[in-house]
This record gives C-alpha cells, structure tokens and sequence, in this order.
C-alpha cells in the first residue's frame, strides 16, 4: 500500500496559518513581521498534521481540521521562539534560518511568542463548532502547554540542564510533559473536533504517547549523528550543553533499540482502528525515521 501524500493537508496548514497571522504591513509591524518569521516557511507540521490524520479516522472533512491544526502550529511556535532565547536553550539558528531574537531582538521575541499563544486559543474560542466541543478543545490545549505540560517539562530540563543525573523513568516524565503533551493534544484535538466518542481515547493516546517519546529519542539521536546544515538548527548542542538526552543515560545503540520498540507499540496501538488509521501510521513511521 503506497504511503499517504500529506502535501494537500501541508498546503492547507500553510494557507490557514497565513490567514491567522497578521500581516506584517499592520502596525505594530515589527511584532507582526516577528510572528510570521517565526511560523511560515518551515517546520515539519507534524502536530498538524497529525490533527487531520485524527480527524479524519473518525470521518471529519479537513476544513473542519483547519482550525484545531493552526492552533496546534502556533503553540509549537511560540515554543520554538521561547526556547531559543538566551535564557533558555540560547540557540541562532531555527528551521535553517536565524531565530527571532536573533533576526529582531529579544524583546520582539517574548512578545511574538506571547501573541502567538495567545493567538492560537483565539482561533480555537472562534472555530465553528458547538460550544461544548470548543470548550474541550480550549482544555486541551490549555493543559497540554501548562505545568501540566510543555511549560512544566521545559522547567524540568532546566533543572536537569548540567550535569544533573536522572533515572529513565525521570527522563521519560520530562519529555512526555515537554515534547509528548502538545503531540498527543494534536491527536485528541482531531479527534474532539471529528466528534469522536471517548471510548477511542485510549486507542489514541496509546499510539500518541508512543509517538512523543519517539519524536524525542529521535531527536536526542539526530543531535548526536545529523550536522547543522541538514536540522536546520545547531548540532551538538545537547552534548555542550551537558542536557539529559537518551543517548547520554542509555547509550545509542540502546536509544536505537528504544525507538524501534517505540515503533512497534504504535502500529499494535493502531491495529484495531485497521485501515481508517493508516495517515497516523504514516506520521509515526516519519517521527521514527526523521532526518532532521
């Protein structure tokens, strides 16, 4: 069976995200220009994309998806933007191109990320469905980027930042809350917006937790074996900067080993959605096998 073309649910995340953003002629014009620095033009949109594929297991049209897959790419921006500030992970380089604070200041860098969180909620408060499925959708997003979430697991890989030593357990939670709360949100953001029940919701997080850890282990590997010019964002950081990756506390062969195992779990979590799934099978074979 051929792999699924993502290029049209591609094509439409890019055209929405355009549309979200202000345009860079509207004042203030420096934010403006900073916030759609930060989101056009790059990235993998795999959290977007991951939205339709949800959604439409469960039978929605893409369009329906639009709304829930923009917020989602929005959140994630506004994250890169903070994470490469000076005070977090300090990095001049993003999807090939030099970071906000780099490309403005850091003072237009805070308030793009601001305004692009900010942002994505609105486009969920404004999405046309019925007032109980924006109000989920806003709760899971809200939870996934909180303590709960992204903010909370970027709080803890500052503190493990150095030297710090963690179990595989402590290094698992950091990244789950990190990097596989806004995954496995984009997963259950396409399924709320297709009307799912919540009967499937442990089928689903199932497959997205995996999918989380996955996206991370392959990306500490990337740090180690891949080069600036093909991430598009500097090499090597992790290892400089002495941060709790997976290759650092198990070794790469054995971080190889855990990702392929990562794999497994997420087809045997898919099988009995059968062919309906097949775009989210898709999307963990490219986390898993990723160049950049």
């Amino acid at each position: 069976m051929p792999e699924p073309d993502f290029g049209p649910w591609r094509a439409r995340i890019e055209s929405a995200l355009d549309r979200a953003l202000p345009a860079a002629t509207e004042p203030p014009q420096r934010l403006h220009a900073a916030m759609r620095h930060a989101t056009l033009g790059g990235g993998k949109r795999i959290r977007a994309l991951l939205v339709y594929a949800a959604g439409t297991v469960f039978g929605a049209e893409p369009a329906a998806l639009d709304a829930p897959a923009a917020a989602v790419e929005l959140i994630h921006a506004y994250s890169l933007v903070h994470d490469d500030l000076p005070a977090m992970d300090d990095d001049d380089l993003r999807r090939g191109k030099p970071t906000v604070h780099v490309a403005f200041d850091e003072a237009t860098a805070i308030l793009a990320g601001d305004a692009l969180q900010t942002l994505a909620f609105e486009i969920l408060a404004d999405a046309p469905f019925g007032d109980g499925v924006r109000v989920a959708m806003l709760r899971e997003l809200s939870i996934a980027t909180g303590a709960r979430g992204m903010c909370g697991g970027q709080a803890l890989d500052i503190d493990a930042t150095g030297g710090a030593a963690l179990s595989l357990a402590e290094l698992e939670r950091l990244h789950a809350m990190k990097t596989g709360a806004l995954l496995r949100a984009s997963v259950r953001l396409g399924a709320i917006a297709a009307g799912a029940a919540d009967a499937q919701r442990p089928t689903l997080d199932r497959y997205a937790e995996a999918l989380g850890l996955a996206f991370q282990i392959r990306d500490d590997l990337l740090d180690v074996e891949s080069d600036s010019a093909t991430l598009g964002k500097t090499a090597g950081k992790d290892a400089a900067q002495a941060k709790a990756t997976f290759p650092a506390l198990l070794g790469v062969v054995a971080s190889r080993e855990r990702l392929q195992g990562l794999a497994a779990k997420m087809s045997a979590a898919l099988a009995p959605l059968g062919e309906r799934a097949a775009a989210l099978a898709a999307l963990g074979r490219e986390v898993v096998e990723r160049r950049n």
